[in-house]
């Protein structure tokens, strides 16, 4: 009896052309990132307004509500990401823009610091839910050779995104008042949902690993390949992966990743605690320094967001070809970098490329670290799995606008505020050359495109 006829996903994905199909998720997961960007920042952007218009004075009241924001983050990326796994990355996307549009757009109303926390609280928890499932949306689309490369130039929505309350603040607030600012931030998102759940596909590596919809997995086996010939009885599987019961956390541990994930998770805190030091606290420090009016401010937070951009597209082609080496020294050029702002506040034109290339090191290296998180863990728990990344990672970024109250209490010289915000750079590049020295030694060679080292590890047993 002949066997059945089998159409292995990932091989079919692998071995198409970048075409139309994988053009038009690009783009519309990076007009997605867009909006999730926006609202990542435009608290950031906004607290000089309103720390005006509620006449607060007390720098830990403005930490509590910038960290209110990134707990949100914290929260919303492993639970959204559980959901993504179980539910579906679409469905699991369309939940996430709802839930920070909403409440995004109800921060129009907010009269007070306490009100303002509150709803960022919540609207966090979308805001964070959204990258894990995109990033494992387009990772199960993307072929090995270009993965890295597709899913940093996806994630170069997030900063382009980002730079956009600066814009609003700089041209559309002053006439307008800081509430366009949310009513920006709360109605795009939810438009935002209505495109996830008309253009974009749900991954085919989840439906096949879950065994859901057969129907929906053949149509979309025909979008990638016309001239599949599936019948009733055709087998469609994902061959390369080992198979996983449950979304436990332990799974992120197994198969050769007991001090990958750790390390992985130590950089992106690291890393994020740098980057939302400098984006929550940048814009209210150089502007009650008289440095920069708070006009001005936005413009600077705009530049950190552009270096982003631009660093992440520079880094595709080196992570490609070297993996983690080229985000191992964008961590250590962060440190310089970061630590020359405080001392370039004579120089408007200098404090500017300092402030760009601050951006380019963090914003771009972050892009890396996505990009390793979205493509090392398998189709049962890649959501799960990146967005434990994620969260981690939040831990950094709430604790480093927290700790920014504190050094601003303490009154610290300028200078020595942005030596402090250099050090966790310090300490994550050390981190990051463990992390590549471990990810060699367990698997070889330098590039992190030809195979996921679970898949990998799984396929040698």
């Amino acid at each position: 009896m002949a066997a059945a006829p089998t159409i292995d996903v990932s091989r079919l994905i692998d071995e198409r052309p970048i075409d139309r199909f994988s053009y038009g998720l690009i783009v519309a997961s990076l007009v997605v990132f867009l909006f999730d960007g926006y609202d990542i920042t435009v608290l950031f952007v906004a607290m000089p307004q309103l720390k005006a218009a509620w006449q607060v004075t007390n720098p830990l009241e403005i930490g509590t509500v910038l960290s209110a924001n990134l707990l949100g983050i914290f929260l919303g990326s492993p639970l959204f990401g559980y959901a993504g796994d179980h539910f579906g990355r679409k469905k699991a996307m369309v939940a996430s823009c709802l839930t920070f549009g909403v409440f995004t757009l109800a921060a129009v109303w907010a009269t007070s610091m306490p009100q303002m926390g509150i709803l960022r609280l919540l609207a966090g928890t979308g805001i964070g839910g959204l990258m894990p499932n995109v990033l494992a949306l387009n990772a199960e689309y993307a072929p090995r050779r270009r993965r890295a490369t597709i899913l940093i130039v996806m994630f170069t929505g997030v900063p382009l995104g980002g730079a956009l309350p600066g814009l609003v603040a700089k041209t559309l607030v002053p006439a307008h008042g800081w509430e366009l600012l949310f009513w920006i931030g709360g109605l795009a998102p939810i438009a935002m949902a209505g495109l996830i759940a008309l253009v974009i596909p749900e991954s085919i590596k989840f439906l096949v690993v879950r065994g859901r919809r057969r129907a929906m997995v053949e149509t979309l086996v025909r979008r990638l390949d016309p001239h599949a010939g599936i019948g009733p009885d055709t087998r469609i599987l994902v061959r390369d992966e080992k198979h996983y019961t449950g979304l436990s956390p332990r799974h992120l541990f197994g198969d050769g990743m007991a001090l990958i994930t750790p390390l992985l998770w130590l950089c992106f805190a690291l890393n994020l605690m740098a980057y939302f030091f400098l984006a929550s606290w940048m814009p209210t420090l150089l502007v009650d320094a008289k440095v920069l009016s708070p006009a001005d401010a936005g413009v600077a937070s705009m530049l950190l967001q552009f270096g982003g951009v631009v660093g992440s597209l520079i880094l595709c082609l080196p992570m490609d070809r070297k993996g983690l080496l080229p985000i191992t020294v964008m961590f250590a050029c962060a440190v310089p970098v970061i630590g020359s702002i405080g001392f370039l506040s004579g120089s408007v034109l200098a404090l500017s490329v300092a402030i760009f290339f601050a951006g380019f090191c963090v914003l771009g290296l972050q892009g890396g670290l996505n990009a390793i998180a979205g493509m090392i863990y398998p189709t049962a728990f890649r959501s799960n799995g990146t967005g434990w990344a994620l969260a981690v990672g939040r831990i950094g970024s709430f604790v480093g606008p927290f700790v920014g109250g504190f050094l601003l209490k303490a009154r610290l010289p300028l200078p020595d505020l942005f030596m402090a915000a250099a050090i966790p750079s310090a300490v994550g590049t050390l981190a990051c050359f463990l992390l590549m020295r471990r990810y060699r030694s367990r698997f070889g060679g330098h590039a992190i495109d030809h195979g996921d080292p679970l898949e990998q590890a799984a396929a040698t047993r």
